[in-house]
């Protein structure tokens, strides 16, 4: 079965999750720029950052097998921060980049007059770039959040088939499927979507324009929630078609209208051997010569 997870933090996780991850299907990424988990304190620490994501971890990614794609965007939570408004004003050039599949993660986090600000200003930049739009909805009050999520997406003349509204549960998906935006859920421990919901969600309302990711960060995640939600599916009898559509069709569906995607196969670093759960590693580049 063959895996595409739409929205995971690499940066965050170690090699052997690599190659954990390339042993159970995942063979594409997509990876939005979101928080640090402190608050950053200039431009300058965004723009390593977005570096790092066009270029460090593609390469890194590929060295196990998987293409590493990225979205780009200031991250609704430090929307907020005065510190990090001059973002805005250097992302179109990191838009421009191969690899950069959509303008993301974007939305609301307290909903706040300067997140939706910035967040209007990034669906412009999405328009503006020929660009997919991929939208954080807000963990908490989420039903209204999402809700003024889909107005300004109407507003802004984006067709819904180009965005997809993440981090959905049982309240927001009517909404979201109405408005014919892309659906999407975090198979991610405690506080979004466990494997068992999402399967009932599937077998209540159908496949089409639903992508699973595990948002898998810093925090109490995993890595492997798209291969789990799979093998959910097989237990509840979909097929493996119905499976793959889910965790590969749909998400390859949604972010080639970026005309950016790589899904060749990503060829191992001939210095690394899989060897069940880990990784025998050769010598490789430090970070910034590859």
């Amino acid at each position: 079965m063959r895996i595409f997870d739409p929205h995971i933090h690499m940066t965050s996780r170690t090699t052997d999750d690599y190659a954990r991850m390339h042993a159970a299907g995942v063979r594409a990424v997509v990876e939005p720029a979101f928080w640090l988990g402190q608050p950053r304190t200039g431009v300058g620490s965004f723009t390593d950052y977005f570096d790092a994501l066009v270029g460090w971890e593609r390469f890194r990614a590929g060295q196990f097998g998987i293409r590493h794609h990225c979205a780009l965007a200031l991250n609704p939570k430090e929307a907020n921060d005065p510190r990090c408004a001059g973002v805005l004003d250097v992302l179109p050039r990191y838009l421009a980049k191969d690899g950069v599949v959509a303008v993301g993660e974007v939305g609301f986090d307290s909903q706040t007059a300067d997140e939706e600000k910035a967040f209007r200003r990034q669906l412009d930049m999405a328009a503006e770039h020929g660009l997919p739009v991929l939208v954080h909805t807000p963990h908490r009050d989420k039903a209204a959040g999402t809700r003024r999520t889909l107005e300004l997406v109407a507003r802004s003349g984006i067709p819904p088939e180009r965005v997809l509204v993440d981090h959905l549960n049982e309240t927001t998906v009517a909404m979201v499927d109405d408005s014919g935006c892309t659906l999407g859920f975090s198979i991610y421990p405690d506080t979004k979507m466990d494997a068992r919901r999402m399967v009932r969600i599937l077998a209540e309302r159908g496949l089409e324009r639903v992508v699973v990711n595990s948002a898998a960060d810093w925090g109490h995640s995993d890595p492997l929630s798209t291969a789990r939600t799979g093998e959910a599916m097989l237990a509840a009898g979909f097929t493996e078609a119905d499976a793959e559509r889910v965790l590969w069709d749909n998400p390859v569906e949604f972010f080639a209208r970026s005309g950016r995607l790589l899904l060749d196969e990503a060829v191992p670093d001939e210095g690394a051997t899989f060897a069940g759960n880990s990784l025998l590693r050769g010598a490789r580049p430090e970070p910034g010569e590859g």
